[in-house]
């Protein structure tokens, strides 16, 4: 296929990365092309490191062959013959017997993708974490200008993308592309990975894969620990976001049973490199680990560790925590912070 044939495809099909950003595939990709650098790289990003979310292993146990000729074809756009995998080292364990195969295939036709096996963890997945972690670096984010796709790899830019967006490109490319994405539902009787329409509210997601609860309700949408927290009448119009999973939790679960699983995870993942996200995380921990069970939830000293996260910490991760922590409060409980 030509190349800007290629590239109108991916715009008329309004393909966004499927990361997380949603950023138009089209624009990413017209401005890698344009950067002088005479050496780039292609990396698909394969560690998924939010809780309960199984998209991307599913996308590449079902569909491992589009995803790596999704990848191929953005090599023969930056006409580059080298690129990265990226995944977890949980997923290639599993994976490895149907993965290696088909690398050694693409070897033999002139494409070299290097297999990079990361410790499973949230910040890994973060793009300057993880083009550090190729480096033989530590796995911390890097400052943002140069932005970390343009600095790349050893100085050489990089294309980025997740699994489920170069499967995307693949479909595309073949002209099988329709307007769905893979969403990984939990808190259901039957958990697990569905392709849904991209347009669908999240409600309608839930009645036509049959797992609309026959309880009251809650729902987490966009990812296990940072996604965006819906009630049940929100749920009729909110619409798929982040890394695309729904989460159902019972209405009776308890602000403390909520809240400790979110901050234990953030305080977990946190990689130390600033001091917001590291000692914020902390202390949100810690003041779940204080509470008496039978005392309020103490709003007033979560709000300030949480807009300091947000306003200051180096990355993502610890910017994050305020979506899901303050519309838990609001949608949930009619509490502002």
């Amino acid at each position: 296929m030509q190349q800007d044939d290629l590239l109108v495809k991916i715009e008329k099909a309004a393909l966004v990365g499927r990361g997380g950003a949603a950023f138009p595939v089209h624009l990413k990709w017209q401005r890698m092309k344009d950067l002088e650098n005479p050496k780039k790289y292609v990396v698909c990003n394969a560690s998924e490191g939010e809780i309960g979310v199984q998209k991307d292993f599913y996308i590449l146990q079902n569909f491992s062959e589009e995803v790596f000729k999704g990848m191929l074809l953005a090599m023969d756009f930056l006409e580059t013959k080298e690129g990265y995998l990226y995944i977890n080292k949980d997923y290639y364990q599993k994976l490895q017997s149907k993965i290696d195969p088909l690398l050694e295939l693409f070897k033999q036709k002139g494409y070299l993708i290097n297999i990079f096996v990361e410790e499973p963890s949230y910040i890994g997945g973060e793009t300057g974490s993880l083009l550090n972690a190729i480096e033989g670096k530590k796995t911390q984010p890097r400052f943002e200008s140069p932005s970390p796709s343009v600095l790349g790899i050893f100085g050489c830019p990089v294309l980025l993308h997740n699994v489920e967006t170069f499967y995307d490109v693949a479909r595309v490319a073949t002209d099988k592309f329709e307007k769905t994405r893979f969403s990984t539902i939990l808190g259901v009787q039957k958990e697990g990975v569905y392709r849904v329409n991209s347009d669908d509210k999240i409600a309608e997601v839930l009645r036509k894969t049959k797992n609309y609860p026959d309880f009251d309700f809650f729902v987490q949408v966009g990812g296990g620990a940072s996604g965006e927290i819906f009630t049940k009448s929100q749920a009729e119009e909110a619409s798929i976001s982040g890394c695309g999973s729904i989460e159902i939790y019972k209405s009776e679960i308890t602000s403390y049973q909520f809240l400790n699983k979110i901050f234990n995870f953030y305080e977990k993942e946190s990689c130390g490199k600033c001091t917001p996200c590291r000692d914020g995380s902390w202390q949100l921990k810690k003041l779940l680990e204080n509470l008496d069970l039978n005392s309020e939830m103490p709003w007033s000293k979560i709000k300030p560790i949480i807009k300091v996260m947000e306003k200051n910490s180096f990355c993502g991760l610890g910017k994050s925590i305020a979506l899901p922590v303050r519309s838990y409060a609001k949608n949930i409980l009619g509490i502002e912070i």
